[in-house]
């Protein structure tokens, strides 16, 4: 079965915030500074791009910034003076233009803000039910740092799914709804012409490692209790266990650099077509 053939893990900014967002109850005191995650795979038809990061309009436009990121306990901190994704593109030697196809864990503004990049261009990938949600019952979607103009376009190709859903050769998208009403995770296979294997990404669904090893609630949900969080975890540890994949965590910001590096020195003499 054809799967994937590179990966390349991007870091397309990082948010400082308290520790209790990525981990119910923990203390209000403590916090992080975690990475804002983008993950390309190289496939059949070229790259495929999970996740965007933020919309650097409303971070630089002060009123904007006040707008959309004015919580008092929280900052987005962007990588450098362009845009996040085309900068990592270019650090990583590929166009934005072999870019076929995106597809977005959920629609929060760390996560679908680049999605302006891509309008008009490719088929973007997400769950209807987060879509749904994120385009309906204003204004309550934004006190969950839902906004619509971060995806509200009409000239967005949206490829909706109703749960889990082949997305790509190699890549499955799997519904972890609590996080956001329609988040989902990502499953990729590897090709086995570079060995097989693969990983399961988490995104929001586990942000930290200890949300995994000792099944912790996240502390942002919409609608559902934080304990409600631990079940979408446990399915993709089974998941992850029944393949022999590693879990990666969403956010960890000692993981996800980690990886970063390893998957670079991996890939680092793949044949690119």
């Amino acid at each position: 079965m054809a799967g994937v053939r590179e990966i390349v893990l991007l870091t397309l900014g990082w948010e400082e915030l308290p520790k209790s967002v990525s981990v119910y109850g923990a203390p209000e005191h403590e916090r992080l500074r975690e990475p804002v995650p983008g993950v390309l795979l190289r496939c059949d038809g070229g790259w495929l791009l999970l996740d965007t990061g933020f919309n650097t309009a409303l971070i630089r436009d002060l009123a904007m910034r006040r707008r959309y990121h004015g919580r008092a306990d929280y900052r987005a901190v962007l990588p450098g003076p362009g845009e996040p994704i085309e900068e990592a593109l270019d650090a990583a030697g590929i166009n934005i233009d072999e870019i076929y196809a995106v597809g977005v864990s959920h629609l929060h503004l760390d996560h679908a803000g680049g999605l302006k990049l891509f309008a008009g261009r490719v088929p973007v990938h997400a769950q209807r039910r987060e879509l749904d949600y994120g385009l309906s019952d204003h204004p309550d979607p934004e006190r969950h740092a839902i906004y619509r103009v971060n995806f509200d376009d009409p000239a967005h190709d949206w490829r909706l799914a109703d749960g889990d859903a082949q997305i790509a050769p190699g890549v499955t998208a799997v519904l972890t709804a609590g996080h956001t009403p329609g988040h989902q995770s990502f499953v990729v296979d590897l090709d086995s012409s570079i060995g097989g294997g693969g990983y399961v990404f988490a995104f929001d669904a586990a942000d930290l490692t200890e949300n995994i090893e000792h099944e912790l609630p996240i502390g942002g949900t919409v609608h559902v209790h934080p304990t409600e969080t631990v079940e979408p975890i446990r399915r993709l540890k089974a998941i992850a266990a029944e393949k022999g994949y590693p879990l990666i965590p969403g956010h960890d910001p000692v993981v996800w650099p980690a990886l970063t590096a390893q998957l670079a020195d991996r890939f680092a003499a793949a044949p690119r077509a």
